[in-house]
């Protein structure tokens, strides 16, 4: 493995814009680079650490696996056995060093979809459909790019697996290059200044209400203590995905967005939320539960802010969450580990406030995020608790399979890292059409008609992006 600074900083994005449609590239795409801040008082102090801070293209795939319904590929080749006994051998025999502090320079970058969890986790599915996604694809690249969005550098990184690395970094240089050129300039862009959007919900705001009714009458009767209802939406828009994930990341940053181009289908996500991370062993997810538009005014966004703060209901749901994930956490580290080191925290975004709490632990000796996966996955924020209960009854009440909805993009590096996001304020693209799940977190507090509401405010930055 060879890796370089390029010697002028040219932004991530800007980079992958010119070369996407480059063998197979794909984007992990903070473009919001921000210090996470806690509460202190009245005003705000920074705690060190610094969400978004990479975005980083992957290249020149030399290994694709893929899970399926009648099992995996390697390379397109079906193997016999297990997808995860492959994954995780692969990941323990192919392990390397990472010398130099990005978060990635050898490794796998792709999807776990929600399917994916619920097979794991044995849960039964009444919804049947065509044209599913595969339950998870990733793929390990031979080139990387990363940014420090923090530092404003950007460093290329060759493995050597297809070609020698000395000629690799020549072309990643070349390849970089691209990034400033005048093709790719705002004003250059052709983009209609509005575009024709149809949107098919498959709920009715009646039938979704009384489905968050029954959601409470389970919790009522002690079957769950909170769950995540959604709804899902088809949109018809003349916009290309790409044009979408432009427009998107522009007017709402996200820390765990990206761009990912698979053929058949892309996804265009904004996604706020991490799920895991994992660094030399020590382990971090950060679960969303509460969310608030902004306001029109200052004074408004104020209020609204003050009110998730303050908030008795949603710090319920997320406490309910944060026991949840330390209970799977300390499936898999080490006894005593497992703290909550931020708790009710409000953090703001460009069209809503969510609340959050970050939970950490260290890994045993022996574990993997492969192990962790299998702990966690899917994050408690989407589902609810209990979970396997909660995802029966979810199944039950939603109209349809969530696919990679509420899953997880991200990547699995050789040095035994991850990163791993919830895949939410994220449309698929597919077939010519966009689905867009939406939902919310449900306790015995919950009002049916707010519920309906906020999953329109959620859809509210991605809607606008395909109009």
């Amino acid at each position: 493995m060879r890796w370089m600074e390029l010697p002028e900083y040219i932004p991530v994005f800007d980079i992958f814009e010119a070369i996407r449609e480059e063998e197979e590239a794909v984007l992990l795409d903070s473009s919001l680079c921000t210090p996470s801040r806690k509460q202190d008082g009245e005003g705000e102090r920074e705690d060190g650490a610094v969400l978004g801070r990479y975005s980083i293209i992957g290249l020149r795939p030399y290994l694709s696996v893929k899970k399926e319904k009648d099992g995996f590929t390697v390379n397109g080749e079906k193997r016999e056995g297990s997808f995860e006994a492959y994954l995780s051998r692969y990941l323990k025999e192919h392990r390397e060093e990472n010398p130099t502090g990005l978060p990635i320079v050898s490794g796998a970058i792709g999807y776990f979809s929600y399917e994916y969890g619920r097979e794991k986790d044995q849960v039964p599915t009444r919804h049947q459909g065509a044209g599913e996604l595969p339950a998870s694809i990733l793929k390990f690249y031979d080139w990387f790019l990363v940014e420090d969005g923090w530092e404003k550098k950007v460093f290329l990184i060759a493995n050597g697996k297809l070609c020698g690395e000395e000629e690799s970094l020549r072309e990643l240089q070349r390849l970089a290059a691209k990034g400033k050129q005048g093709a790719f300039l705002p004003e250059n862009r052709r983009e209609e200044e509005h575009a024709d959007v149809s949107v098919r919900a498959n709920f009715t705001r009646e039938e979704y209400e009384k489905a968050v009714e029954q959601m409470i009458r389970y919790i009522v009767e002690g079957d769950i203590y909170i769950a995540n209802m959604t709804q899902t939406l088809q949109i018809e828009s003349s916009r290309p995905p790409f044009e979408v994930y432009r427009r998107l990341r522009s007017a709402n940053p996200a820390p765990f967005g990206g761009y990912l181009d698979y053929g058949d289908f892309q996804v265009v996500m904004a996604s706020p939320e991490r799920f895991l991370k994992v660094k030399e062993g020590h382990v971090t997810t950060r679960p969303i539960k509460g969310t608030r538009k902004r306001g029109e005014t200052a004074s408004e966004d104020w209020r609204m802010y003050r009110e998730l703060q303050s908030s008795e209901k949603d710090k319920s749901e997320l406490l309910m969450i944060v026991d949840l994930e330390r209970n799977d956490l300390n499936k898999v580290c080490i006894p005593g580990s497992v703290k909550v080191t931020e708790l009710f925290q409000v953090e703001t975004y460009a069209t809503v406030f969510h609340l959050i709490s970050n939970i950490e632990g260290d890994l045993e000796e022996g574990r993997t995020a492969m192990d962790l996966l299998d702990a966690a996955f899917p994050g408690g924020s989407i589902t609810g608790a209990p979970k396997y209960r909660a995802m029966e009854i979810i199944d039950e009440l939603e109209r349809g399979k969530r696919g990679l909805y509420t899953g997880s993009v991200g990547y699995l590096a050789l040095d035994g890292s991850a990163d791993l996001n919830i895949v939410i304020r994220t449309a698929i693209h597919k077939d010519g059409a966009y689905t867009l799940g939406v939902g919310g977190g449900i306790t015995c507090e919950s009002d049916p008609e707010f519920e309906y509401e906020e999953t329109l405010q959620k859809a509210k930055a991605i809607l606008e992006a395909l109009s």
